[in-house]
């Protein structure tokens, strides 16, 4: 963490040391005709008194009034702050020039306090324009670096999302349901069962699902449940009669929206735990309702007494907290809880999101 916040620092100091360089060496070249060769120094000691006047001002602008103010659409105290930023800035910068540095190098009468505070006509060509060049042009290439920066995050955080939704379909799929699944189907042909058919439809279905529906950014909860039912269908293929028992509370009007595979991960998880009980009935229920427009979705399954809560939150659990986190940031709920060789699963989404 220290060396990831030390590089943005380096970068910007990199560029603050190249950005007034330039500008220094740009106001002397562009002053140096208005002097005599003879007071050269003179300009470059004055060009430098300014110099450092327009990097403080700048950037006390930049980071304090602007983040503060102008960032938060706070406009009228801005530009007040702004106004009484220049002046004081100016004034000070002044009051350097008149009675730190040029007593050094000439000998001219110095202006007094009154006349440096209330000579505006004078303050404001001298002395507030170059703070306010400076700024202005230090402004808008911070502001064009921050549209930069904004703009390759944003393209890291989709790059991040894609790389966490095929992590995530990567652990959908089981390998052992696909191998389990294809046996259980070459089992049904051997003896010629007229769900041998049948169950391979069900399992086009769901690579159909996972093949062109699950990239997209939001499905249907109804068309999540029907892959759901195909999948237990094949999973039950593998238990023998009144060794599972799955009771479906599902309400009829359903109609609200989720991130593909959220539903069918936690089925998964389900038959994968429950098949680890080595004796007893396997129970599943499942159980879908709309409440105030948010979608709920409840899952219980058996599972065994010395599985600990660590290893239930599995990569597929901690992929679907992901997923929801991303989609609708805070506005969900996720609970997962073991009690009585129980385990439940529960996620609460909004209606919609972007």
């Amino acid at each position: 963490m220290k060396a990831a916040s030390e590089n943005p620092l380096k970068k910007n100091l990199y560029f603050q040391f190249f950005f007034w360089t330039a500008l220094f060496l740009f106001g002397t070249a562009r002053s140096y005709s208005e002097y005599e060769k003879g007071a050269f120094h003179n300009l470059i000691i004055y060009n430098f008194c300014h110099w450092i006047f327009q990097i403080a001002g700048a950037n006390f602008i930049y980071y304090v009034l602007v983040r503060k103010f102008l960032d938060t659409k706070k406009y009228l105290q801005f530009s007040l702050y702004f106004l009484i930023c220049i002046y004081l800035i100016s004034v000070v910068n002044r009051l350097f020039i008149v009675y730190g540095a040029e007593p050094f190098f000439m000998k001219i009468p110095q202006d007094s306090l009154i006349s440096i505070f209330t000579d505006i006509g004078y303050l404001l060509p001298h002395y507030s324009f170059p703070i306010v060049s400076g700024t202005f042009m230090f402004t808008a290439v911070m502001f064009f670096i921050r549209y930069k920066d904004e703009k390759e995050n944003t393209l890291i955080l989709q790059k991040e999302k894609a790389e966490l939704e095929l992590k995530s379909l990567k652990s959908q799929l089981n390998p052992h349901f696909l191998f389990n699944t294809l046996n259980n189907i070459y089992s049904l042909s051997l003896i010629g069962s007229e769900k041998t058919s049948e169950s391979i439809n069900r399992l086009a279905h769901i690579f159909d699902y996972i093949l062109y529906k699950a990239p997209k950014n939001q499905i249907l909860i109804s068309e999540e449940l029907a892959v759901i039912g195909d999948y237990i269908a094949l999973e039950s293929l593998r238990y023998h009669e009144g060794r599972l028992k799955i009771t479906q509370t599902i309400q009829p009007d359903c109609t609200g929206i989720i991130p593909p595979l959220i539903y069918l991960t936690l089925v998964e998880n389900a038959f994968k735990h429950s098949s680890a009980t080595a004796y007893g009935q396997t129970k599943i229920r499942i159980e879908v309702q709309m409440e105030n427009g948010y979608s709920i979705f409840r899952i219980e399954n058996t599972c065994q007494s010395n599985r600990n809560t660590a290893e239930t939150q599995g990569i597929g659990l901690q992929n679907i907290e992901q997923q929801l986190r991303h989609h609708y940031q805070s506005q969900f709920v996720f609970n997962v809880s073991k009690e009585n060789n129980i385990f439940k699963a529960e996620i609460k989404t909004p209606p919609a999101y972007d």
